[in-house]
């Protein structure tokens, strides 16, 4: 039987803290972390039960008005929304349940407000701007309607989608569905007037080998004063074609969400799955999964170190970043057999062993790699046409970091710290970290030599964890038992991509997932493109965007 204490405090900016004469009933293993000292809830004298998730996160439900209560509260004091979703028949109950995840700025505590509706209720994108998207995203994929929204219209469902069909709701099962011909309305894109103003339409056919993204720039003469971006053209539905599968059957979905982000989400799904079925992953597993991570940060990275040299027409200068990134690539495919490391991430630990020989392979032209790019980076600095083009152009302000929750490089290069390894740290950043990369420019030039840094930083983790890699077992002993005995639970799990913060929520009943959310950096990301390009020309939205390389598949799940 769990007991309850009464807390009472005041308001303090370092954390959540009670209100004079407000008290909350909250189970003793709660009491026992740092949140029991930092909780601040504006609850007028309820008492929410409030839960500690299996990855160190708190569930906290509340009645609406409670809600609507303390989400102004969570504004003032500098919490970021990093995720909003709908669950369906969440613990058999009748409404739909709205998770609202909150971090707090300093803090390395999550917080999940838990809110309860039925097939309509309010908005909070006037307090959070983040939250515009993910509203849509759930009036869209479960016909939850925001009442008070300021943008109401469809996100991931086009035209060509029929009024009413709502993929995630439970009753609807995968299938072919009649598609819309020749819809009556375009997509209303804001209309910018004026005199001498015209618009641009880029896509969402591209003339790369690319996939597909509108860009509506409004401009008079060259300046761009406003752009809108429109995307999710290929929806596929991961979410919906997880629901009812074993655990196991999901890790090549988890690995499909975005080819360059392949380790990443894999290991966020299994972390959570972990996390639930109580499997504890083998200390030379995690070192592995370490290198792989770090592995995968290095290639991405220096794609994008040569796509903002192209873009800007340096193809001599570019030449030695796709080199070194071909060389990597190889090298992961020496350690996985896979050039973007599927298949060697599963559940419990890694799928392949990776020996000792290859290790020290790999060590021995990180050596001759870190040379050469030091080279190629001393190469670009000597370059003053080059850090002219990138210097003050596509400068991201750090006031809008927190309000769209834009995360990764691209943040660290305005001034941001937040690093998931750091700040809510998993497998063996908990005992290992990397050096921290920050610029405060924002501007393209900022985000080069931040990724540059990151690229060191990758080679000298890799290093230390080859270095010091235990012998041992690569998979947990009691994998087999605990998946096929796993227990209904839910957890929050979080890594730091190449691009960013990826977040993966996982509801396990009756053995299979009854809900999966995944939220990739770019989802939010992509929105600082629309604040980025403003007072710029044109010309530069190419390597303003290369600049911050955000995934459309990862976006688009």
């Amino acid at each position: 039987m769990n007991s309850t204490k009464n807390i009472t405090g005041s308001l303090s900016p370092a954390g959540l803290k009670l209100r004079d004469n407000c008290q909350i009933s909250v189970n003793p293993a709660v009491l026992e972390t740092q949140y029991a000292t930092d909780l601040m809830i504006d609850i007028s004298g309820t008492k929410p039960q409030i839960r500690r998730g299996k990855n160190g996160e708190f569930y906290i439900p509340l009645a609406e008005e409670e809600f609507l209560k303390i989400v102004p509260e969570l504004s003032e004091k500098g919490f970021v929304l990093i995720s909003l979703f709908c669950v369906q028949d969440f613990e058999e109950s009748p409404c739909f349940t709205l998770f609202y995840i909150f971090r707090l700025n300093g803090s390395t505590d999550v917080f999940a407000f838990m809110r309860y509706v039925k097939t309509e209720t309010t908005s909070i994108a006037t307090l959070f701007p983040s939250a515009c998207w993910y509203e849509r995203e759930i009036r869209d994929g479960f016909g939850i309607e925001f009442t008070d929204a300021f943008d109401k219209r469809r996100l991931f469902l086009h035209e060509v989608y029929p009024e009413g069909f709502h993929p995630l709701l439970k009753s609807f099962k995968n299938g072919k569905i009649q598609a819309v011909e020749n819809p009556e309305e375009a997509y209303p894109f804001k209309q910018v007037g004026g005199e001498g103003v015209y618009q641009i339409p880029v896509g969402p056919v591209h003339a790369g080998i690319i996939e597909p993204g509108h860009f509506r720039f409004s401009v008079i003469g060259e300046p761009i004063f406003n752009l809108e971006i429109r995307l999710f053209y290929k929806h596929r539905g991961i979410e919906k074609l997880a629901e009812g599968k074993k655990t196991s059957a999901c890790v090549p979905i988890a690995e499909a969400i975005s080819g360059d982000e392949t380790v990443a989400n894999t290991v966020a799904f299994c972390t959570a799955v972990e996390k639930i079925a109580g499997i504890e992953v083998p200390e030379r597993a995690n070192y592995l999964r370490g290198i792989l991570l770090e592995l995968e940060r290095i290639y991405s990275h220096m794609g994008d170190l040569s796509g903002m040299i192209t873009d800007i027409g340096f193809p001599r200068m570019t030449t030695p970043f796709l080199i070194l990134r071909e060389n990597i690539f190889r090298q992961n495919e020496l350690l996985t057999g896979s050039r973007f490391m599927r298949g060697a991430i599963d559940l419990g630990g890694v799928k392949k062993e990776i020996s000792g020989e290859a290790l020290s392979k790999l060590n021995l032209y990180l050596k001759t790699f870190v040379l050469q790019f030091e080279s190629a980076i001393e190469a670009v600095h000597a370059s003053s046409s080059l850090i002219d083009r990138f210097s003050t152009t596509g400068v991201l302000k750090k006031k809008l970091i927190a309000p769209l929750n834009i995360t990764g490089p691209i943040a660290r290069a305005a001034g941001a710290t937040y690093d998931v390894r750091f700040d809510h740290p998993y497998g063996i950043y908990e005992d290992i970290t990397p050096e921290r990369a920050i610029k405060t420019a924002g501007d393209v030039l900022s985000r080069f030599e931040v990724k540059a840094a990151e690229v060191i930083n990758s080679t000298s983790l890799i290093k230390k964890l080859i270095a010091s890699i235990p012998e041992g077992a690569i998979i947990s002993e009691t994998i087999e038992f605990a998946i096929s005995n796993i227990p209904d639970g839910y957890v929050l799990s979080m890594v730091e991509a190449a691009r960013g913060q990826n977040l993966h929520w996982i509801y396990i009943r009756r053995g299979v997932i009854d809900r999966y959310k995944v939220r990739t950096a770019s989802f939010c990301n992509w929105q600082a493109v629309e604040h980025a390009v403003l007072g710029n020309i044109v010309p530069d939205f190419p390597l303003i965007n290369k600049s911050l390389n955000l995934s459309y598949a990862g976006t688009d799940l």
